[in-house]
């Protein structure tokens, strides 16, 4: 599994920290390890899912992947 580092736009609160944790949760092959208010770091199986696909699942729950 690949580590990544995400900075995310737009968060703000314990609401925004908890929408991208069990957003990221529910998704085949991304293990979280942390979100915090305007990040998030976490491993993913590259097989299974890839960098884009998870900046767009950020994105439909309405923040940005800088």
């Amino acid at each position: 599994m690949e580590a990544v580092h995400l900075n995310i736009e737009g968060m703000t609160c314990e609401h925004c920290v908890r929408a991208i944790d069990n957003r990221l949760r529910k998704t085949p092959g991304v293990r979280v390890d942390k979100v915090v208010v305007g990040a998030v770091d976490l491993h993913y199986d590259q097989s299974k899912i890839s960098l884009d696909e998870i900046s767009e699942l950020i994105s439909d729950e309405g923040y940005t992947v800088e």
